[in-house]
């Protein structure tokens, strides 16, 4: 059953990657009508409120897929050096510290969301958007990662190497 979950998870963290990389394309976009619209004399209200949204959302759709794939920045030089039984040890006690922080993130973007949202805050930039539609992806993204990060520590106790 373990695998199953697995797999369905990787699919997410596969998928969470790719609307990362559409969110980056957004934000090309975004930058690219800012630079044309200057040039043919018109402004577009909200250009750089969209792309610094993009950029957010792109980060932590992003974090989830880098760190299921083993891009994050390890401390695999120290780990090495331990014997079997204390890297283990060291590995659980490393990604159970990730999962709360990654936890307490996501529980707080979600509130913060729930927030904006019954109070229909708008932002203050030039665009006046609901706040809670660019802080929806934060949201989600960040409890992709806390997601991650968790299943990680769970195959750590279960992997018998």
């Amino acid at each position: 059953m373990l695998s199953k979950i697995s797999f369905f998870l990787k699919k997410i963290y596969k998928l969470s990657g790719y609307i990362a990389a559409i969110f980056l394309i957004f934000i090309a976009i975004f930058i690219l009508l800012g630079i044309l619209s200057r040039l043919f004399g018109f402004y577009i209200r909200g250009l750089s409120e969209y792309s610094g949204y993009c950029m957010a959302a792109s980060t932590f759709f992003a974090l989830a897929f880098t760190f299921s794939e083993g891009g994050h920045i390890r401390i695999t030089l120290f780990i090495e050096r331990l014997n079997k039984r204390f890297r283990k040890i060291f590995e659980i006690w490393c990604l159970s510290l990730a999962t709360i922080f990654s936890g307490y993130i996501a529980f707080y973007f979600i509130k913060m969301l729930i927030i904006s949202y019954k109070f229909e805050e708008r932002s203050e930039g030039a665009d006046e958007i609901l706040i809670w539609i660019p802080q929806s992806p934060l949201a989600l993204g960040s409890t992709i990662l806390f997601v991650c990060i968790f299943h990680h520590l769970l195959k750590c106790f279960y992997n018998n190497d």
